[in-house]
């Protein structure tokens, strides 16, 4: 069964289209196709209520995708009643999942074998892949979170919402020390960036940190805690301990939340920070605790120019800007500047392809609204004459993209749009 569009759904997109018309009109007409795009032909309701959201032009459900699939939406759940079951029901199939498997990051409606197969781990007929990625289990703990927080509501806090909670501080606990974590992973491929060294990834020290095996971006770690995403550990863990207070978390669980996060911030401060080309302080992408890392950002989420977003500091943080501006500069490996628009790519897409959902980042975490708008006509500019968001663009040829159909692309722009006319979800 699919979404069916509400009255307030459809009265909330007419008031923001109109909102655009003394601005730049396109605004509006790339909106609606985004806004709809998502509700009309990702959303599958399952007769328990569940929803599973298709990634787009993929026919499998990611953990990372789908809570920022419908986070946008989180604006009109308090009002709208079918909204709010659509969410809750997302978050219940997520940690039903994530209790299935907390190592993989993608999932089928049901068992029917669909996906990755042959990979060399623990697969199963209900999981499409099975990178270990450490956001893949931080987007459905705050996507909870905030529909607890934007609503007052906790039917979605239920038994199963703490099952799978305790899943994931047991593998955030044992990838402090992953030499004794059971997770494994090969694929037979030509692509390197698809598969971990030795099936287990490339050497580490302890840190505090957690261990990731891929990037948001699915490309395998270089060195393999990667900052972004430790660092939206730390605050979803810091919405474990808030939970306590509106429902009956064991202590235990909440007491593991609270040591992790510090361990894992603890080891951020000690481990992450490192020094660009002028000498001044910024955050690193990925280190390994033996005295390696990695100076780049990628257009996935969560990034380095995201940590605003998460929650993790505020945009004018010294730090924070100090690495802002060294990952919008050409000393990130994957930052490219072209004829229509500059940006950040991605190890997952060709060279001089920049991400629509990197500058859509780029705008919520920018300080001026001049250039929230700016950003805002780079994007309708640059949609290769679709009315819609893509994976990647050519700098030089917005024409040439790539993936068709591609919904955390589009309600990356949404929420750009709606936060530039100050429609913000509390976090």
């Amino acid at each position: 069964m699919s979404f069916q569009i509400t009255p307030t759904i459809q009265s909330f997109m007419e008031k923001i289209i109109e909102k655009t018309q003394s601005e730049n009109p396109k605004w509006g007409k790339v909106f609606e196709e985004c806004f709809l795009n998502t509700l009309e032909t990702t959303i599958q309701r399952n007769p328990d209520g569940t929803s599973f959201v298709l990634t787009g032009d993929i026919p499998a459900m990611w953990l990372r995708d789908s809570s920022a699939q419908l986070r946008p939406y989180m604006l009109l759940a308090k009002m709208d009643e079918e909204v709010y079951q659509l969410i809750k029901g997302l978050v219940t199939l997520q940690f039903r999942n994530i209790h299935h498997d907390p190592y993989a990051n993608a999932f089928n409606r049901e068992a029917n074998g669909k996906g990755h197969q042959d990979d060399h781990t623990e697969m199963t007929d209900l999981i499409w892949e099975r990178k270990y990625e450490v956001d893949s289990l931080c987007y459905p703990i705050q996507l909870a979170y905030l529909l607890y927080l934007n609503t007052g509501r906790t039917e979605h806090l239920d038994d199963e919402f703490i099952t799978g909670l305790k899943d994931i501080l047991q593998v955030w606990r044992t990838e402090q020390n992953h030499e004794y974590s059971p997770y494994h992973f090969i694929r037979d491929t030509d692509r390197e960036e698809d598969t971990l060294v030795n099936g287990v990834g490339t050497p580490v020290g302890y840190t505090g940190m957690t261990w990731s095996g891929f990037r948001p971006s699915d490309d395998r770690c270089e060195y393999h805690y990667l900052v972004p995403s430790n660092m939206f550990a730390v605050v979803v863990l810091g919405y474990v301990e808030k939970l306590a207070s509106v429902i009956d978390l064991p202590t235990e669980l909440v007491a593991e939340a609270i040591s992790l996060k510090e361990e894992i911030q603890a080891g951020i401060e000690k481990y992450a920070k490192v020094e660009n080309q002028a000498g001044e302080e910024i955050y690193a992408y990925e280190v390994d605790g033996l005295g390696n890392y990695k100076i780049m950002d990628d257009g996935n989420i969560p990034s380095l120019l995201s940590i605003p977003y998460l929650g993790y500091l505020k945009n004018n943080d010294t730090v924070y800007l100090n690495t802002r501006k060294t990952i919008l500069s050409p000393e990130n490996p994957y930052f490219y500047k072209g004829k229509y628009a500059e940006g950040i790519g991605s190890s997952h897409t060709w060279e001089h392809y920049i991400w629509p959902m990197a500058l859509a980042i780029q705008g919520l975490t920018a300080q001026t609204k001049s250039e929230k708008k700016e950003i805002l006509d780079i994007l309708v500019n640059t949609d290769g004459d679709t009315n819609r968001m893509h994976e990647s663009f050519d700098v030089d040829n917005p024409k040439a993209f790539t993936r068709e159909w591609f919904s955390w692309s589009n309600m990356m722009f949404c929420e750009l749009l709606l936060d530039y006319y100050d429609y913000q979800v509390k976090i």
